[in-house]
């Protein structure tokens, strides 16, 4: 193929299986072409463009976060020079026509995508592309064999004949390793640098689970090499590899044939990686090398919860603090499944918090911020700062909630709004004293003095309109009824009834479908 310069290919499909399809259905390098990244949507794909710029973006038209038709405009207005094919189906292609106003090269339609259209669409776009115009050439020089895309498809799971002699030349030693972090660190000339007899070649490796980012390498060494190879990386910290900060790295165990390179990949380094999610920041995470695992332990939502009910916060997130670090020991948990619960929990704490009638408008508006920092954590440190931070933020809601309470104008509306919320429980003004951490005869004075009633006819009067409405509503029994509004003596239900609206339950349900008849 010389050095001519290939035609960089940016995928875009929410569906993978038809990224993989795309990856494979070429021999792209030798067609004068090379896929340079994948995105799951258009908003991935922005960024990717920021810095691969492509010379052609191959994209689907309806995906979730941001379609193709509001990527093309966007690429045409920021990167007039990037030529666009939209993939459509039979059923889209109404909405394809309207990409073709912000400039569309060409369009495929997914039943028809087969290696020879695709070809003839990508070569007729590439001539529209200044910088490399009539370049590509209809073969590359015969047998010519490029090892990205053969590590690529080793990678996804293909079973390839490989050109043993042409392996050779990129791999000349018997033994091979695969080495990686958590994020893009290049370390390419700091390896070749300790290991001036080393093979190395950086896997075109894309995002596993807990893991948005990911630099690859596979690592060829002779027999010296073998043995120096995990010492001498072991003596390094993530630091001195990069300067992005707290890296996993991660050796696999030892391999003797290419071949064996997926498997290894996906069966143990992707593992290992997952692994020291949780693990303490190391140098470089080694298989044996690894602690004993501990059971993974399910948390105790509920218990947490009903803390968080009570304002509790202290033991709820002390508890949730501890079950974190017990991950360090419980490393195999999932780290989907972990980011997920971490994510859960904070939602549920806002919607609890608001259900109290707090102020969470500061943390309901910074959630979305907290999610997405939990999902592009490298590492479980980074969820118990965020973790810390949310803690703060809680605490200053309720603490105002309380400030408020305290002073010399507390927030009436804020007692209400907790009777008439909770109604229905045996709740008494110690019970909302203590859930408030209120002196229990300071809020008596402070309910008498800023309402026109006090707390006890308050509730009663909250309660009693609540059976009234019960009572219109149909035929439920009055002793159901009575247990429904928070009494739990029928008897006495009936006296305070009777004492408020001047007639028995029975008489008033009476009453009242009367009067509806006569209304008729």
């Amino acid at each position: 193929m010389g050095n001519r310069e290939l035609y960089r290919i940016l995928v875009v499909d929410d569906e993978i299986l038809v990224r993989q399809g795309i990856k494979h259905i070429l021999n792209w390098e030798q067609d004068g072409f090379q896929i340079v990244g994948e995105a799951s949507n258009g908003r991935e794909a922005l960024e990717l463009i920021e810095t691969l710029r492509p010379h052609i973006v191959l994209t689907d038209i309806v995906m979730p976060v941001m379609d193709g038709e509001e990527l093309t405009r966007l690429i045409k207005h920021n990167w007039p020079e990037i030529e666009v094919i939209v993939l459509s189906s039979f059923s889209e292609f109404d909405y394809v026509r309207s990409t073709f106003q912000s400039g569309v090269s060409d369009y495929i339609l997914k039943p028809h995508l087969e290696t020879g259209m695709l070809l003839e669409v990508l070569r007729k776009t590439a001539e529209k592309v200044p910088a490399l115009s009539g370049t590509v050439r209809q073969n590359a020089e015969p047998g010519s064999v490029s090892m990205q895309p053969t590590l690529e498809k080793l990678l996804a799971g293909y079973e390839i004949e490989l050109d043993r002699e042409q392996v050779e030349e990129w791999f000349p030693y018997p033994y091979f390793y695969i080495l990686g972090s958590s994020g893009n660190a290049s370390v390419t000339d700091e390896l070749k640098a300790l290991f001036p007899r080393m093979a190395v070649a950086k896997l075109p490796c894309g995002p596993i689970a807990g893991h948005p980012g990911l630099c690859v390498y596979v690592l060829n060494v002779d027999e010296e090499g073998r043995e120096a190879l995990p010492p001498k990386l072991k003596m390094l910290h993530p630091a001195s590899l990069t300067e992005e900060g707290e890296l996993l790295w991660a050796l696999s165990d030892i391999f003797y044939s290419l071949d064996q390179l997926g498997g290894v990949y996906r069966d143990g380094w992707q593992k290992l990686l997952q692994y020291g999610f949780f693990l303490p920041l190391d140098a470089v995470l080694m298989p044996d090398e690894l602690p004993e695992p501990q059971e993974v332990k399910e948390f105790p939502l509920q218990a947490f919860m009903e803390q968080i009910r009570r304002l509790q916060l202290d033991e709820g997130f002390d508890g949730l603090e501890r079950y974190i670090a017990w991950h360090t020991k419980a490393y195999t948990a999932e780290v989907f499944e972990f980011k997920s619960l971490i994510g859960n929990i904070l939602f549920n704490i806002i919607h609890m918090l608001g259900s109290l009638n707090l102020n969470v408008a500061a943390l309901d508006e910074a959630k979305y911020a907290y999610f997405k920092a939990i999902d592009e954590a490298r590492h479980v440190s980074g969820i118990t700062s965020l973790l810390e931070e949310f803690r703060r933020q809680a605490e200053d809601c309720v603490q105002s909630a309380q400030q408020a309470l305290q002073s010399g104008n507390p927030s009436m509306k804020l007692l209400l709004d907790y009777i008439d919320e909770h109604y229905a429980e045996p709740i008494s003004l110690t019970e909302m004293a203590r859930h408030f951490h209120f002196n229990p005869s300071y809020l008596s004075s402070f309910f008498a003095a800023h309402h026109h009633e006090g707390f006890k006819e308050h509730l009663n009067r909250v309660r009693i309109d609540k059976a009234a409405d019960l009572l219109r509503k149909g035929d439920i029994p009055i002793s159901e009824i009575s247990s429904r509004v928070g009494y739990g003596d029928h008897s006495y239900f009936c006296k305070v009834f009777k004492k408020s609206t001047g007639l028995s339950p029975t008489q008033y349900r009476r009453q009242y479908a009367e009067r509806v008849v006569k209304e008729l």
